[in-house]
């Protein structure tokens, strides 16, 4: 059955076989958009396709690229994200165009020379996939590509196909909203809270629908939705997104952990269990040690091969990561605080990540309690906007 959507401007066609409000907490029981291909790969017969996709763009243990070859889809080209299309880079590794080895195809990277695909890049497409695992984070990069993506598309008249996932912190809204007009980046590109409870689908609908696209831009947009999810569910992702979210514990933890990245201090980036602890050479009250390494992902993590002291989050069970459905901001604080005489603890970066306010409030010596206070208009407005494009039945 084709539904058809009219949100604002855009014309937005949701592609669905069955009722997608099905609940379920059993990801076995749960087909993301690329499962589906029935629903799409007669979209894509007779055209010229591009897919941007990574290690996580895969039909069960099949890649989304091999399956698509094997069924004669016309791929001229891949868009690589953040990490790369085979997902091994370290965060932040500008990476060239390359010939990927297992296919022969080309791979643009959209984080080297450039982010948005080129006038070139489009040249002779009739179609782009969109199919990434997003992990429901404003700074987590894959909802900036997918802007950049939908922005190239609109430009070129080349229509965008978004193969929908679930989103395993999608069961929540938190946050401060970021204020793009004082602060814009690449880990923050739009009006919405640190943990937006949106899938890549639905996004990808709203940034249509709020007309946030460059000048206003509207990209033809089709989802393929997911089939028995919720925004109640909680799902396990069966392959890491990024090298340094290797586990689910680590997927739940990166919101809160995450903003660490604008601190001196390490979230085991090079070890084992990249957030999924937090530390410092110079934490000498925390019980926990730990010495980063360079490794596949993290191969100059902050503090290598220096021991650290700090705390050991895997002691936290998933059911109460769950449960408590937000941002731990009491870590944070608690750091700063021990670090109180210790200049620098708070670098630039952190400012891109969640907002200005967020560290001045902490340097204010705010509460958790009254920091939070604060979001709340912001989320109340950011909540009204986000139920226009919900696909699934919310929390």
């Amino acid at each position: 059955m084709l539904k058809r959507f009219f949100p604002l401007t855009a014309i937005i066609l949701v592609l669905t076989a069955t009722t997608c409000a099905q609940h379920s907490d059993n990801k076995e029981d749960i087909l993301t958009g690329a499962d589906q291909t029935a629903q799409y790969v007669p979209l894509l017969t007779g055209k010229r396709v591009a897919v941007v996709a990574n290690q996580t763009s895969a039909i069960g243990d099949i890649h989304l690229v091999d399956s698509l070859l094997r069924l004669n889809i016309d791929i001229r080209r891949v868009f690589g994200p953040e990490h790369g299309f085979r997902g091994k880079a370290d965060a932040g590794e500008h990476l060239a165009d390359n010939i990927d080895a297992a296919t022969g195809l080309p791979v643009v990277s959209l984080y080297g020379k450039h982010r948005k695909p080129t006038v070139a890049d489009m040249d002779s497409l009739d179609l782009v996939v969109f199919d990434i695992q997003d992990v429901g984070v404003r700074f987590y990069t894959y909802i900036s590509t997918l802007h950049y993506v939908m922005e190239a598309c609109a430009e070129n008249n080349v229509p965008l196909l978004v193969l929908d996932r679930p989103n395993p912190n999608g069961f929540y809204v938190d946050g401060p909203v970021l204020d793009t007009a004082r602060v814009r980046s690449f880990v923050g590109m739009h009006p919405v809270p640190l943990v937006h409870g949106m899938t890549i689908g639905e996004y990808a609908m709203m940034l249509n629908g709020e007309h946030w696209l460059k000048n206003g831009e509207v990209c033809q947009l089709m989802v393929v939705p997911c089939k028995n999810y919720t925004h109640r569910t909680h799902y396990q992702l069966p392959i890491k997104p990024s090298p340094n979210l290797p586990t689910y514990r680590s997927v739940l933890l990166y919101p809160s952990l995450g903003l660490f990245e604008g601190t001196f201090m390490s979230v085991a980036r090079g070890t084992d269990f990249p957030f999924e602890a937090i530390g410092h050479p110079d934490y000498l009250a925390a019980p926990f040690r730990f010495t980063p390494h360079s490794v596949e992902g993290a191969k100059y993590p902050p503090f290598k091969d220096v021991p650290c002291r700090g705390y050991d989050l895997r002691q936290i069970s998933t059911e109460s990561l769950e449960a408590d459905a937000r941002i731990n901001l009491k870590w944070l604080i608690d750091s700063y605080n021990y670090f109180l005489s210790k200049p620098g603890f708070f670098q630039s970066f952190v400012d891109k990540l969640a907002g200005p306010e967020l560290r001045k409030q902490i340097e204010k010596g705010m509460t958790e309690a009254e920091i939070r206070q604060s979001w709340q208009e912001g989320l109340q407005h950011f909540q009204t906007i986000r139920k226009k494009y919900l696909l699934y039945e919310d929390f």
